[in-house]
């Protein structure tokens, strides 16, 4: 990832292109029928915290500032409480930084997904090598 000024004077992150094994693991964690938390969302927590702008967040993943605020309220009614908080004032308007628990729920996230893809890489590899040859032989 890397940040850099746009024109509000906040930055954003690009992500580095990178080529991705197929097939992979996404893990979402649902809390309940209708809440979940999954990469989305915790790209955009980790986004906001680099740039210190929900704006610049979203934008760095090709979202509207709304759709971004939308995640990002819906991040805290899920959880019961804030995850996001919103500065005011300074020369830019203000800006927006994890709180405590919004930085706990980022590195949790990471660890259970570190640890799934631990238990998973043999058999994901399995399958890669036979879709493989399975295209191979359709050829």
């Amino acid at each position: 990832m890397v940040c850099f000024a746009d024109d509000t004077g906040y930055s954003a992150v690009m992500p580095k292109p990178a080529a991705k094994l197929l097939p992979s693991l996404s893990v979402r964690i649902d809390l309940d029928s209708d809440s979940r938390i999954g990469p989305g969302k915790i790209q955009l927590l980790e986004n906001i915290e680099r740039c210190g702008s929900i704006s610049a967040a979203g934008r760095a993943m090709e979202m509207s500032y709304k759709r971004a605020w939308d995640l990002v309220d819906e991040i805290n009614r899920i959880c019961g409480q804030a995850a996001v908080e919103r500065q005011t004032g300074g020369k830019h308007g203000g800006g927006a930084e994890l709180t405590p628990f919004g930085a706990s729920l980022v590195a949790r996230y990471r660890r259970i997904e570190r640890a799934a893809m631990a238990a998973a890489r043999k058999d994901l590899a399995s399958l890669r090598s036979d879709i493989g040859r399975r295209r191979k032989a359709a050829n």
